[in-house]
C-alpha cells in the first residue's frame, strides 16, 4: 500500500472516531440522561465502537509500515481514549 495512502486513510478514520466519540459524549449521552431518550447513545454508541476498532486496526498497520516507536504507538492509543484526542495526534502527524 502507498506509504501516503495509509497514513491519509489512518488520518480519516481518527478523525471520524475523534468526532462520533464527541457526539456520544456531549450530544447523544446528555440527550439520553436529560430528555430519557437513549436512541442515540445506540447507534451513536454502535458507530463509536466500530471507529474505535478501525482505528486501533488502521494504528496497528501504521506502526508496521512507518516503523514508529512504542512511544508515539502508545500516544495514539491513548488518544483515542480522550476526547479531542485524535485530532491532537493528527496534528502531530504532519
Amino acid at each position: 500500500m502507498s506509504e501516503n495512502k495509509l497514513l491519509s486513510q489512518f488520518k480519516n478514520i481518527a478523525t471520524a472516531e475523534g468526532i462520533s466519540f464527541l457526539v456520544l459524549v456531549f450530544i447523544a449521552m446528555p440527550v439520553k440522561y436529560m430528555m430519557g431518550f437513549p436512541l442515540l447513545v445506540k447507534y451513536f454508541g454502535w458507530a463509536h465502537g466500530l471507529l474505535f476498532i478501525l482505528y486501533i486496526v488502521w494504528l496497528i498497520r501504521a506502526k508496521e509500515e512507518y516503523n514508529w516507536s512504542l512511544k508515539q504507538t502508545a500516544l495514539g492509543l491513548i488518544a483515542a481514549l480522550l476526547p479531542f484526542g485524535p485530532f491532537i495526534f493528527n496534528k502531530r502527524l504532519h
